[in-house]
């Protein structure tokens, strides 16, 4: 049988982080975000205070960083986009990589608005320009929210600025390339990022009433280590702070050099994160310590978090603490710092579909990107009626698309590609910490049994009791409706042709991972993998070239456990057939 060469060619020079540890930083960049700050502190309170530290590190050992390295494994194996990824991954699976960057669409156009609020509250923290009533400053003065639940165009134009503003400077950022601009910012902003947030920690500590805040934060409560629902909210935290399941860790890891410590990188990201949430719950329970103490309240009742927290109760915090005004500028610039990487991000995962799919060049993709984005950022969340479509799409998108979409793909890659072994394999050939059968156990078992219970019990209760008393139909276009939308768009794109110019025209750097089940017709049938126009044979992370052009040529390169060459016929592709003699031995052959 003579070979056949897919009808790819040679891949360019991919844009690539200079260094593991650009990449470090990078990735802790997307994961410490708002809700670092904002959000764990609350939860962990709520949740059994200094005992909820037992399953949130549970959470992390068991979902969060095996997640983690499963996103590292696809992406630096197939060296790609999430959409690119997933197709080179198998073709099946390419809708899945549309589902995670249509969901990062959609949180990037809200979530700049967010961005450019911490903007305005950092200029405000000099003057304390919310005065003695901060909660109607934020809703009436800043935001001049409207009481009725629609969609209008009667934009706020400060609000309308600086998320301009915002805008701007990330396409500056993602137009300098992936080195030169992400990898540059994040290793400027990260660093400074802790340093100021230790700043504010210290400060918040010598606070009056800031013990009676850790106390009120870190004293532990047994007795709900046995109820279900606080183990719930610690899978919660843990998955949605990692930036797993929407495109994020996949992205970036293609832009790793074939020989990077994988896993040992995933162990530094996931405890440099969960360092920093603690490190936050810290720094905002000493400062609610000292507002209880002053309000003559138990922390209790001023203990909240999201927007309330940042916006309403830390305003009221920095009017009356000593150093207030230094307090509420570092406050609101690390909410800006952590709210801008985790934004550069995000579109950058928009910005790589859009080059691998389009063939462009990377600053003719960015502005292809952004531009539109902001536009319809600008359209919809500068308004007076923003915040109530704010909030119900970024209820919807993460509790009904993040959450889904990362239990669909691994199901998917679990039962129905088997694609565990090779991901293993893969990671454990460039990482120092290996990984064994316990890893496939924890994300093919017990991973996707906390994301579906954490489904099924969000939509149980919003199916039950709406949500937030909004009308039924703005909730269903918006929420609803904007989930369901993302579905139907990315298996829409997924059944689009790729242009001869796009990046599905060059050879994959590595095997599709072909299943014994799913594809049997295929290989009984003898059909050559080369049927898919983006699917090589080459491993270059293990000094490997098992391409069709080098077994062509006879240059395949020597052999090593993941991989091996025919006994007979050199020119052969190993994959090619399903004759028992073509696969003997080989741990990405299908099995």
């Amino acid at each position: 049988m003579t070979p056949q060469s897919p009808p790819g060619r040679a891949a360019a020079p991919r844009e690539a982080f200079s260094s593991r540890t650009v990449f470090i930083l990078a990735a802790i960049g997307s994961a410490v975000g708002l809700g670092n700050i904002w959000r764990f502190p609350y939860i962990a309170y709520e949740n059994g205070g200094g005992a909820f530290l037992i399953p949130y590190l549970v959470a992390l050992l068991t979902a969060g960083l095996p997640l983690l390295m499963l996103e590292y494994g696809i992406g630096h194996r197939f060296r790609a986009s999430a959409p690119l990824a997933y197709r080179r991954l198998h073709p099946k699976t390419e809708w899945i990589g549309w589902w995670q960057m249509g969901i990062s669409f959609v949180i990037a156009v809200y979530y700049a608005v967010i961005l450019g609020w911490a903007m305005l509250y950092t200029y405000f923290s000099f003057g304390k320009a919310w005065g003695d009533d901060p909660g109607t400053f934020f809703l009436s003065e800043v935001l001049q929210s409207s009481e009725e639940i629609t969609v209008g165009l009667d934009f706020v134009p400060n609000v309308l600025a600086v998320t301009a503003v915002a805008w701007v400077a990330l396409l500056v950022v993602l137009l300098l390339g992936v080195q030169k601009g992400i990898g540059r910012v994040n290793l400027v902003l990260i660093p400074l990022l802790v340093l100021m947030f230790l700043t504010i920690v210290v400060i918040a500590l010598t606070l009056p009433g800031a013990a009676d805040g850790l106390n009120a934060f870190f004293t532990p409560n047994w007795a709900a280590l046995t109820d279900s629902a606080v183990w719930v909210a610690a899978y919660g935290q843990i998955f949605f702070s990692l930036s797993v399941g929407f495109g994020i860790m996949i992205t970036y890891s293609s832009y790793l050099k074939p020989k990077t410590n994988l896993t040992g990188s995933g162990l530094v990201v996931g405890f440099g994160n969960s360092s920093f949430e603690i490190l936050a719950g810290i720094g905002v329970f000493a400062a609610l310590g000292f507002m209880a103490g002053v309000s003559g309240v138990g922390v209790d009742e001023v203990a909240t978090s999201g927007i309330g927290l940042a916006f309403i109760a830390f305003p009221t915090i920095i009017s009356q603490a000593p150093l207030g005004t230094l307090l509420g500028v570092l406050f609101f610039a690390t909410l800006t710092f952590a709210g801008f990487t985790s934004l550069v991000s995000i579109v950058e995962v928009v910005v790589a579909a859009a080059q691998d799919k389009l063939g462009l060049r990377r600053r003719t993709a960015v502005l292809a990107v952004v531009v539109p984005m902001a536009l319809i950022s600008l359209s919809l969340f500068t308004t007076t009626t923003g915040l109530n479509l704010l909030d119900v799409t970024d209820n919807f998108v993460n509790q009904f698309g993040i959450v889904a979409a990362a239990l669909v793909s691994i199901m998917l890659l679990t039962a129905g590609f088997s694609a565990l072994p090779t991901l293993r394999d893969h990671l454990n050939s460039v990482s120092s910490f290996k990984l064994g059968r316990t890893w496939m156990v924890v994300v093919g078992g017990i991973t996707p049994i906390m994301l579906g219970y954490i489904l099924i019990n969000t939509l149980t209760t919003t199916l039950a009791e709406g949500y937030g008393g909004m009308p039924a139909w703005f909730v269903n276009t918006f929420g609803w409706g904007t989930a369901l939308a993302i579905v139907v768009v990315a298996l829409l794109l997924s059944r689009l042709p790729w242009p001869a110019a796009s990046a599905a025209s060059d050879l994959s750097p590595s095997p599709a991972i072909v299943d014994a089940s799913v594809d049997r017709r295929r290989l009984q049938g003898g059909q050559p993998l080369s049927r898919w126009s983006d699917t090589a044979l080459r491993t270059p992370a293990l000094d490997q070239d098992f391409s069709y052009r080098a077994l062509a040529e006879g240059t395949a390169g020597s052999p090593g456990r993941h991989a091996e060459v025919p006994a007979e016929g050199a020119g052969r592709a190993p994959w090619s057939s399903g004759t028992p003699s073509s696969t003997t031995g080989s741990q990405e052959d299908p099995r």
